[in-house]
């Protein structure tokens, strides 16, 4: 199912963007990245839309 409300995981991100995962978790570290949340105590979460969005303010700047 894709919509806007799928789920993408860190791997996926990086996939996405074409960006190794290494820097989207140091983008996340300091505050640069797509909105992200945590599911449980370990996994690290996107919305599709919240990647989309953010990748839209990037292409605006």
């Amino acid at each position: 199912m894709i919509d806007d409300t799928e789920i993408w995981y860190t791997d996926q991100v990086a996939e996405y963007l074409h960006t190794p995962a290494t820097t989207i978790r140091w983008w996340r570290y300091i505050g640069q990245g797509p909105k992200s949340f945590k599911l449980g105590t370990r996994k690290v979460a996107y919305l599709r839309s919240d990647v989309e969005a953010w990748l839209q303010r990037q292409y605006a700047a």
